[in-house]
């Protein structure tokens, strides 16, 4: 049977995978990214991703060395101001609100947020431009064999790949991963999350919004106008059975529900997409390397959506692995190369993990004794401007002494 040989191979088409193909592509290597489900790119489609990707600051010089964003910037929609609201007391108003502010600590926004159906479509465009990548949608890996020197890859049309490294991006439930025998840690909290989008009567000044009571937060992020409307991307977490509830209400029932979750911060919410239901969990692979792999993504660690933290620590792990690789071209894939990325990125994936985790169950607290303890947290740590600036930076991946611009 007939074998291609190639650089890099990739398992997993999502953002994170289609970004990888690009850098690496971008940066001379040959790649094959393959998919077992052609993406959709298309928002009205009934299968299209509604959820929104923030990418931060540090992402940006990634993607514009992958050749990406030029292409995605006329459709971005700019954080400005990361803004935190208490409504834990007896009725969903606000009673804290805090603003942290780019221009603190930058001269540039915390970051820009787009649809994932459209960074699919911008990012397989992208691929087309470069002759040195192959992406196959509609083919899946199906069986791994690694060995010293390469990565013997059998995929779902029955055609093989040997690849000098495989990097698995194939999500939380990673058939490279499992083929590989890592094991992984994984953290169920009983959510689920809603996303779509809405229009709104007030403008969102280019502020993403996170408004906390109980259950998780309701997070609105903005969205370039819809239909000459302000509009938002919103996500938001509740207990399991009760996002099913709210999933199922008639569209005015649940516009009157989440417009009263959003202490009416924007005015009335008008529902602008479909709604879809997406788990909430914690999960972190025992180690991100093996024999001629690498893990990527959700395929290595899976976030609740809380600071625009999951892809952009994705995005981390590229960045690492791409400077590895152009470090020393001759090592692609070797042991080498392989434990110093595990040894990168692990402890600080791990760190911010741990954290994410504890900001999730300090948003789910339900007793108004605990809702209070949150809220007075949170001017405790806004009011003190060393520790506000530190921890904006630390959100985005920055040195504390480093002001990015």
């Amino acid at each position: 049977m007939q074998r291609d040989t190639t650089d890099i191979l990739i398992s997993g088409g999502g953002v994170a995978g289609l970004t990888a193909a690009a850098a690496f592509g971008a940066a001379g290597f040959s790649v094959i990214c393959v998919d077992p489900n052609p993406p959709v790119t298309d928002g009205a489609d009934d299968a299209a991703d509604l959820r929104t990707t923030a990418f931060l600051q540090p992402a940006r010089a990634l993607l514009e060395e992958a050749g990406l964003w030029a292409r995605l910037a006329p459709h971005a929609a700019a954080l400005d101001i990361m803004r935190i609201v208490d409504a834990g007391g007896a009725t969903p108003e606000p009673r804290i609100i805090k603003d942290f502010v780019a221009s603190e600590i930058s001269d540039d926004p915390f970051g820009w947020n787009l649809p994932n159906w459209l960074l699919r479509r911008e990012m397989v465009a992208r691929l087309a431009d470069l002759p040195n990548v192959s992406f196959r949608a509609g083919v899946g890996t199906a069986s791994v064999l690694t060995r010293e020197s390469e990565a013997l890859v059998t995929l779902t049309d029955g055609s093989r790949v040997s690849a000098r490294l495989l990097i698995a991006a194939d999500g939380r439930a990673s058939p490279v991963r499992q083929a590989l025998n890592i094991p992984v840690t994984t953290t169920r909290y009983g959510q689920k999350a809603l996303a779509f989008a809405v229009t709104h009567a007030s403008p969102h000044e280019n502020i993403s919004t996170e408004v906390h009571r109980s259950g998780g937060p309701f997070t609105l992020v903005p969205l370039p106008d819809r239909d000459g409307k302000p509009s938002s991307a919103i996500v938001w977490m509740e207990q399991g059975p009760e996002i099913l509830r709210l999933a199922a209400l008639p569209v005015r029932e649940f516009e009157a529900a989440m417009t009263e979750r959003s202490a009416g911060l924007y005015g009335p919410l008008t529902l602008a997409t479909r709604r879809s239901v997406w788990p909430i969990i914690s999960q972190i692979a025992d180690r991100f390397d093996g024999e001629r792999t690498a893990l990527l993504a959700e395929a290595a660690h899976v976030v609740p959506p809380i600071g625009a933290q999951g892809l952009n620590m994705s995005l981390g792990d590229l960045r690492c692995l791409l400077n590895l690789a152009r470090a020393n071209p001759g090592g692609l894939g070797d042991r080498a190369m392989l434990t110093s990325y595990n040894r990168h990125r692990w402890p600080e994936v791990k760190a911010r993990v741990t954290g994410i985790d504890l900001l999730n169950r300090a948003s789910m607290l339900g007793a108004p004794s605990l809702r209070d303890l949150r809220a007075a947290a949170l001017n405790a740590l806004y009011a003190l401007a060393p520790v506000r600036r530190t921890l904006m930076k630390a959100g985005l991946g920055m040195s504390p002494a480093r002001k990015a611009g």
